[in-house]
C-alpha cells in the first residue's frame, strides 16, 4: 500500500486537507485519535506507562490524562519517555491498518509526523503551511485559546521552512477554497505513485 503523510503546525489547515483527501474516498488515519485509542485500548502499551509513570497512570482502567500531562508537562525527558512508548504503538497499528485498507494509496495525518519518526514509514510527506498570522488567528477562534497560548504551542513544533525542506510536497493554505484543485491534483499524483 502505498503511503501518504500529511503534516503541519497548528492552524495550518492539515485536518481540512485531509477531510478533502477523505471526501475523495481516501482512508485517512488520525495519529491523534489513535494514540488515544491505544493508550486506553493497547494491553502492552498500559503496561509499559505504568511501569514507567506508576499505577496513578490508570484509574479504574482509564487513562489518568491530567495525572499524565502534569508528569510530562514542561519535562523533555518524561515526555519523550512518554512519546517512545506511544509512538511505536502507533506506527505499528498504522501498518496493519494500512494493509487492511483499500484504493490506490492511504492518507495519515500527524503533526508531529517528523518528531515521531512516522516519515521512514511513508511514500510521501506533505506539509500544510500557512502564514503565523494566519494560523495564529485560525487556532484561536477554533480551539477557544488566546494568542498566547497558541504561540506557545507553536513553539514547540517544526517551524514551516523545517516542514518544507524535508517534505516531498508543501501546500500553502492562505484561501480554502482553493485547497479543492491541490487536492485533486494531488490525488493524481499519488493514485499513479508520482
Amino acid at each position: 500500500m502505498f503511503k501518504v503523510g500529511i503534516t503541519g503546525g497548528i492552524g495550518s489547515g492539515k485536518s481540512t486537507v485531509c477531510r478533502l483527501f477523505a471526501e475523495r474516498g481516501v482512508a485517512v488515519y488520525d495519529t491523534d485519535a489513535a494514540a488515544k485509542r491505544l493508550m486506553a485500548e493497547d494491553e502492552a502499551l498500559k503496561r509499559g506507562i505504568v511501569a514507567h509513570f506508576g499505577a496513578e497512570s490508570y484509574r479504574d482502567g482509564v487513562l489518568n490524562r491530567p495525572y499524565l500531562a502534569e508528569r510530562v508537562f514542561g519535562d523533555d525527558k518524561e515526555r519523550e519517555a512518554l512519546n517512545g512508548l506511544v509512538h511505536p504503538a502507533v506506527i505499528a497499528d498504522f501498518e496493519r491498518w494500512a494493509e487492511e485498507q483499500q484504493g490506490e494509496y492511504v492518507v495519515l495525518e500527524s503533526a508531529i509526523l517528523f518528531e515521531a519518526g512516522l516519515d521512514k514509514h511513508l511514500d510521501r510527506v506533505v506539509a500544510v503551511l500557512a502564514p503565523e498570522a494566519l494560523r495564529v488567528e485560525r487556532a484561536m477562534k477554533r480551539d477557544g485559546a488566546t494568542r498566547a497560548q497558541i504561540l506557545s504551542r507553536m513553539t514547540v513544533q517544526l517551524d514551516d521552512d523545517t516542514l518544507s525542506r524535508r517534505a516531498d510536497v508543501s501546500v500553502v493554505n492562505i484561501f480554502e477554497e482553493e485547497l479543492e484543485q491541490i487536492v485533486q491534483e494531488l490525488d493524481f499524483r499519488f493514485k499513479n505513485h508520482l
